[in-house]
């Protein structure tokens, strides 16, 4: 980006002494005017220098609106479109200001204050750059254990460790989809018999055109409602204001909880009450039993029943221990039979299928499907953070409430593309 200024520095006085070139001309031609002599005469050699000047000019503005262009877009670029940021620069001791006060003066916490809607903010607050050493910072614990030393220095404080959350989810198996109602209704096929075949044109004596076969599908009416899946933590204000890093953690948590009774709601649900009715309670489905084959036969075998059933299978849900004992299985000479997939830090696949783990399905049980096309998620409302002081005392006592929240439901359209693997 310097050496980009210096550039147009240097072609903006390029384009000064090319200017200034061609009025020196204008001024002498209007000194022999006011000599008497010819208006506005000039020498031929000034005349064609004048012209190469105004070449040389526009040549150069052009370039000039080209870095400047090429600027502006670097800098929009660059900048954040969605958040406010707060860079630290360094600053006298007496001018620093604390988190606090750099929270009181973000446009978060004005929306905050002048809001009319029950004083909920519902843009996250967050704290971007270096806040350095220098920032006063209030202790989070509300309370500390009996004989802790409080008066022997500033203790130093490490940050939180965040999750490390697994990158891949059961909605990842998805193309997900967006509703903008509460209720998705839908037909459910629960059988199908093709008698499609080759027919002659005539047949019978008289002669009469033959009927073609039918076939039956067997569809059924079935509805989706939209399920809320939500919880909430409650912090003192302060807390997040001195100590930013505590907000992420907060939000990471609540959202990646979110996740984790999705996965089991997408599984499991049972379609009582607020439930979703997740696949494998969905009456249709197929079973594979393992019995006296491998774990990995016993899935290629049900990859095979989804395929008879005219369906692709897309993806594989474990539970981690599950997983563990696939990748552990060895051959007849005590070979890894995972070990070259797993060296080469590949994606965690089964028969060219990606896996999810995840502990929301049962142990000893996988389930195999054509995800996305079988069945289809929708999202009413995708996962998101609000936070508010207006619950119960929380204004008085200087606390807010952080919710989570998301709205989606599971339709499951075609049972026969999943078979679930039983004892493994």
């Amino acid at each position: 980006m310097a050496v980009q200024n210096s550039h147009l520095r240097e072609l903006k006085g390029a384009l000064r002494d090319v200017l200034a070139e061609n009025e020196a001309i204008v001024d002498h031609a209007e000194a022999n005017r006011e000599e008497g002599g010819p208006d506005i005469q000039v020498e031929g050699k000034h005349i064609e220098g004048f012209r190469t000047n105004l070449t040389k000019a526009r040549d150069l503005r052009e370039q000039i609106e080209a870095l400047e262009g090429q600027k502006e877009m670097q800098d929009w670029a660059s900048a954040s479109s969605e958040e406010p940021e707060v860079h630290a620069e360094v600053k006298d001791v007496s001018e620093i200001t604390s988190v606090g006060q750099s929270f009181v003066d973000s446009d978060e916490f004005k929306y905050l204050a002048g809001g009319t809607n029950g004083y909920t903010m519902h843009v996250p607050y967050q704290v971007k750059g270096d806040l350095g050493g220098m920032w006063q910072r209030k202790d989070v614990y509300t309370t500390l254990p009996s004989g802790t030393p409080s008066q022997f220095g500033t203790p130093q404080r490490d940050a939180i460790v965040d999750r490390a959350h697994r990158a891949m989810r059961v909605r990842d198996l998805f193309n997900v989809q967006q509703t903008s109602t509460n209720l998705v209704e839908y037909f459910r096929v629960t059988g199908f018999t093709n008698n499609s075949a080759t027919t002659a044109e005539r047949s019978g004596s008289p002669e009469t055109f033959t009927t073609y076969p039918q076939s039956t599908l067997t569809i059924a009416g079935a509805q989706a409602p939209v399920r809320n899946i939500g919880h909430y933590e409650v912090a003192h204000r302060n807390v997040l204001a001195d100590e930013p890093a505590m907000r992420g953690i907060i939000d990471n948590e609540l959202l990646y909880g979110l996740r984790l009774t999705e996965d089991d709601q997408i599984l499991n649900g049972d379609g009582t009450g607020t439930n979703l009715t997740g696949i494998t309670q969905t009456s249709g489905i197929s079973t594979q039993a393992m019995g006296s084959d491998t774990r990995i036969d016993a899935m290629r075998k049900a990859i095979t029943k989804i395929a008879l059933a005219y369906y692709e299978a897309t993806g594989v849900i474990m539970h981690p221990n599950d997983m563990e004992q696939v990748e552990l299985e060895k051959d007849g000479q005590n070979r890894h039979m995972m070990a070259a997939s797993v060296a080469l830090g590949s994606e965690a696949r089964i028969w060219r299928l990606p896996v999810v783990e995840t502990a929301a399905i049962t142990a000893g049980t996988a389930l195999i499907g054509s995800f996305g096309i079988g069945a289809s998620l929708y999202d009413r409302m995708e996962g998101n953070i609000r936070v508010s002081e207006n619950h119960s005392d929380f204004f008085v006592r200087n606390a807010i409430a952080i919710l989570a929240e998301e709205r989606i439901a599971l339709a499951v359209k075609r049972p026969e593309s999943f078979c679930t693997v039983t004892g493994i």
